[in-house]
């Protein structure tokens, strides 16, 4: 277990450069493994998982080499194998299901676990990948300790129609067509800034995607993907990480941001705490009016103000938990709505420890009632990462010693973050074990 000490009620002040975004750089990496020519990847993060996907690679025999410290890392899978009686992917990682189609491709196998982990963000069923696997031709067998996954010759191309709009089964869509044999159609594809992104490197190494950024994605399969260089934008989750840190703490916190085109509706969604987000010059920063947070009152009498999150366009889920945190300091009361994960929400205890008042409406929805006085406090985080941060923002605006029980979630995203956050000027640290 890792513990954060936080020292918190410091204003944040300077300059951050984000680092890559953990959803783009995993399925890219997963990507790879349909290409057997060297792929060479500028702004890997060093985070937990891009360690595991590395590891998974050098087992099965591929070339890697890695230097965080430049954060490129230089694969070549020419010599890659797998063994599905022997070979496993790790369980303990979501992305571990973005590799079955890259083994599917090249050896008409993949085992994986049937119980493949992430956040706990409740259910979050592998049903949909089973059914893109099925859909390109894989027979799936369900086995004591995992999934089988068998492909009797090159993948087939389908149209498919997905019950929602999925990050994760929109990449392996996208994985398994574009090696098949044909022209798929995805319906209902997921768009986010990371899905993308994840598109773009697929277009770098040849595949040919039509509809890029769009609810309809058409890929034509080819026999082989090349290699290439592929740079990473930075993480628009961090990005609103570091403005929300500056608002909260009263601070003036300026983020490298060469994407503002994707912020208009995250600007509205700060707009509604009283935090100006303004972008110039490839920066962004927060200016918070009147130098208070205050929840903007809505036009129609008689509601709360709202924030909802859902599949992109829509903010996104992953970004809620630090609009939650905006909401337990600003003065006025917010309602959150999280419509995609039943189990996101559930944390409300916690944010009482620091004197915060907020009341869970059922597994998607909560009220903060904000404008109380809050006092340090040790809080445990759930295992979703930006929880660990919503409670880090709540403490480093508190005058005083909190601490973050188990926050080792943030490490599975963001590199170096305890350190940025020690450069804006608040003493933070980790201290391992229980």
């Amino acid at each position: 277990m890792s513990n954060l000490i936080v020292h918190g009620g410091t204003p944040l002040n300077g300059r951050i450069i984000p680092s890559a975004n953990k959803n783009a750089v995993l399925p890219i990496l997963c990507g790879t493994l349909l290409s057997a020519e060297p792929i060479r990847l500028r702004g890997v993060p060093e985070i937990t998982d891009v360690k595991k996907i590395v590891e998974v690679f050098r087992k099965l025999g591929s070339e890697v080499e890695i230097d965080f410290k430049t954060g490129i890392l230089d694969v070549h899978h020419k010599n890659t194998r797998f063994d599905p009686a022997a070979d496993r992917l790790p369980e303990e990682m979501r992305s571990s299901i973005m590799l079955v189609p890259g083994l599917m491709a090249r050896f008409r196998a993949a085992r994986v676990e049937d119980d493949v982990k992430g956040c706990t963000l409740g259910a979050r069923e592998i049903d949909p990948h089973v059914e893109v696997f099925q859909r390109f031709g894989a027979d799936v067998q369900r086995l004591p300790d995992g999934l089988l996954c068998t492909v009797p010759g090159k993948l087939q191309a389908n149209d498919h129609w997905t019950d929602y709009a999925s990050v994760t089964a929109t990449e392996n869509f996208v994985l398994c067509a574009a090696l098949a044999e044909g022209t798929s159609t995805l319906m209902n594809a997921a768009s986010e800034p990371h899905v993308q992104e994840f598109c773009q490197f697929m277009v770098m190494l040849g595949a040919q995607i039509e509809g890029l950024g769009t609810s309809r994605l058409k890929i034509t399969g080819i026999d082989a993907l090349k290699g290439g260089e592929f740079s990473f934008a930075e993480d628009f989750h961090e990005i609103v990480t570091f403005l929300a840190l500056g608002a909260i703490t009263g601070g003036d916190v300026r983020v490298k941001n060469s994407q503002p085109e994707q912020f208009p509706l995250i600007d509205r969604t700060f707009a509604k705490f009283g935090v100006q987000i303004i972008h110039e010059d490839g920066w962004s920063r927060s200016v918070t009016e009147g130098g208070k947070l205050k929840v903007k009152e809505p036009f129609t009498r008689n509601i709360l103000q709202k924030v909802e999150a859902a599949p992109w366009p829509y903010l996104p889920v992953d970004l809620l938990p630090i609009f939650v945190a905006l909401g337990v300091k600003a003065e006025g009361s917010v309602m959150f709505w999280n419509k995609v994960y039943d189990g996101a929400m559930g944390w409300t205890s916690e944010l009482s420890k620091f004197g915060a008042h907020a009341f869970l409406s059922d597994p998607h929805r909560m009220v903060t009632f904000g404008g109380k006085p809050l006092a340090p406090a040790e809080v445990e985080s759930p295992y979703i990462i930006r929880v660990a941060i919503a409670l880090l923002m709540v403490a480093a605006s508190i005058p005083g010693r909190s601490v973050i029980r188990n926050a080792t979630p943030i490490r599975r995203a963001h590199p170096h973050f305890v350190e940025n956050i020690s450069r804006l000027g608040t003493r933070i640290e980790w201290v391992e074990g229980d």
